[in-house]
């Protein structure tokens, strides 16, 4: 059994019990031969508990999440009492600073772990940050947004086979779980691998810092920390909640323009329109529909498809759970979390009512 991990020790600079400070982590160079850090803030409790990193922008237009970390950093909204907190608003600073994805190696960060040291520039960076920081946490919670043109509703994703990480994902409070390992070298998958227990959450859209997005993360941030006793209270449960590891892209069988009928948090049924395409002078229509009852986690913000784009991404659960969901969700406030959220999240698509056709 190896010796714990001393916390007060980062970067060569001590942060003691009940202390917080902003630090700056060595990355690597630049093409000018300058240092590339990364900015991290430790905060530690002034009694022992779990290490826990929160990191956004591995993807670095993905800044929802930075936008989280920064709130926790600049507002402490609770009180830590055990433990210490590990943010990372930015991962991929060098992505960051261009407002794109990939590193200007043009790889992806999050392909890259848990990186070496003797390897490419995106390789090198993944294993500065893991030997730094991943490796010295026991949880992680990575927080993440769509890809470029899309948008998600809020969503966890974690290995639900790990008992003691389901519980962590379920603690988040998110409304929809997606069970999966994660892909071959992203920081999930390689930190639960190293022993770090971590989940990541979906939500938003990249190059934006959506309020009720942020929001969502903090709350769910603050459920995991109540979880773990490094704060006080009970962890909020989410209205309802999906576990599924059952999730479909439908995607356009013809090129054209988009008419939007769902949006991010809808429920349909088998065969409800999601959106109908057409060419630009609104001929030629077909109609895009669920190949089975599912909710929206995902879609397009793009309404201009070729054939096989993607344009609504289904979560599919048990027969029966849906009809209880939509009860659940008539009996909700219009400000509650949910709604709020699901209302900002619609205004990224144009929605229009679909018009039957006569037969």
């Amino acid at each position: 059994m190896t010796d714990p991990i001393d916390p007060s020790t980062w970067f060569g600079s001590r942060v003691e019990p009940g202390q917080y400070t902003s630090l700056d982590m060595p990355a690597s160079e630049s093409y000018s031969g300058a240092d590339i850090t990364i900015p991290v803030h430790i905060w530690r409790a002034p009694k022992p508990g779990p290490t826990v990193c929160i990191t956004a922008a591995v993807h670095g237009d993905e800044i929802n999440g930075t936008g989280a970390i920064r709130r926790i950093i600049r507002e402490h909204p609770f009180k830590l009492a055990k433990g210490t907190l590990v943010l990372v608003p930015v991962v991929n600073i060098l992505a960051f600073e261009r407002h794109s994805r990939y590193l200007p190696d043009r790889r992806d960060l999050n392909r890259s772990f848990p990186g070496s040291h003797t390897g490419s520039l995106a390789s090198r960076i993944a294993a500065s940050f893991f030997e730094q920081i991943t490796k010295r946490c026991d949880y992680g919670i990575d927080l993440h947004t769509a890809a470029v043109r899309r948008t998600n509703f809020p969503n966890v994703r974690a290995d639900m086979s790990n008992p003691k990480l389901a519980e962590f994902a379920r603690a988040f409070g998110a409304e929809f779980i997606v069970d999966s390992k994660g892909p071959k070298g992203a920081l999930r998958s390689s930190a639960v691998k190293a022993g770090c227990l971590t989940i990541i959450m979906e939500a938003g859209e990249v190059w934006k810092v959506q309020p009720g997005v942020v929001e969502y993360a903090v709350r769910g941030i603050s459920n995991c920390l109540k979880h773990l006793k490094m704060i006080q209270g009970s962890p909020a449960k989410p209205p309802y909640r999906v576990e599924t590891d059952r999730t479909k892209w439908v995607r356009a069988t013809h090129g054209g323009f988009l008419e939007f009928h769902v949006a991010p948090g809808t429920i349909v049924e088998e065969g409800e329109p999601l959106a109908t395409n057409a060419d630009l002078t609104g001929e030629d229509r077909n109609v895009i529909r669920a190949p089975q009852a599912g909710v929206v986690i995902g879609m397009t913000t793009m309404p201009s498809v070729a054939p096989g784009d993607p344009v609504c991404h289904l979560a599919f659960t048990k027969s029966g759970a849906l009809t209880k969901i939509e009860r659940t969700i008539d009996q909700l406030e219009d400000d509650s979390l949910h709604e709020r959220v699901r209302e900002d999240l619609s205004t990224s698509v144009h929605l229009i009512e679909y018009d039957q056709p006569n037969s």
